[in-house]
């Protein structure tokens, strides 16, 4: 089964059938998924300013980290689903689209962006977890970490306005012309 047959599977399952043909299923995934990524991003700011030593300063990361982590994984499976749910509804659509295809790309690098953490500044924590600032390895993946969830933000709201189930129709003739209007002649 090629990619394309796969999409149209997925776009008529039950499930997503029942999604489209709701008045209000799509909009709650959408809500909850908005709610979801509010979380995660939020969550992600607080322990970058803290790595960037702007926020929390006087806090262990360690303490910090195991407090809000939880949230931030909990938040990002919600999100993650609401997603894949909303995701199948028009996937043939979606996949296609230029901002969906960037937003996964983004998800993908923040993913090794946190692995490139976890092998460098993360290991050495015992080292620098009561300082205010983490070592510059941290520093620059508490930026990039930023800019890529900043990404990922303005690629979720670029696809809302790029796709679309609408047929397109085509503008019908009118009745009249320029020359008419212009010259006060009555429509035709």
């Amino acid at each position: 089964m090629d990619i394309d047959a796969f999409l149209k599977w997925l776009e008529a399952s039950g499930l997503a059938t029942r999604i489209r043909d709701s008045l209000l299923l799509f909009p709650l995934l959408e809500s909850i998924h908005v709610i979801g990524l509010a979380l995660v991003f939020g969550t992600i700011v607080l322990i970058d300013l803290r790595l960037l030593g702007v926020a929390s300063s006087n806090r262990s990361f360690e303490r910090m980290a195991a407090d809000i982590l939880r949230w931030t994984w909990a938040a990002f499976a919600l999100t993650a689903l609401t997603g894949a749910l909303m995701f199948i509804t028009n996937a043939a659509v979606y996949y296609h689209n230029f901002y969906f295809r960037t937003k996964m790309l983004l998800l993908l690098l923040s993913g090794v962006n946190m692995f490139a953490f976890e092998m460098t500044a993360r290991r050495q924590v015992h080292r620098w977890d009561k300082s205010p600032s983490a070592p510059p390895m941290g520093k620059a993946v508490a930026v990039l970490s930023l800019a890529i969830w900043i990404g990922v933000i303005f690629a979720g709201r670029m696809i809302g306005f790029s796709t679309t189930r609408a047929a397109v129709v085509a503008p019908q003739p009118a009745e009249g012309n320029l020359d008419d209007l212009l010259l006060g002649a009555p429509p035709k």
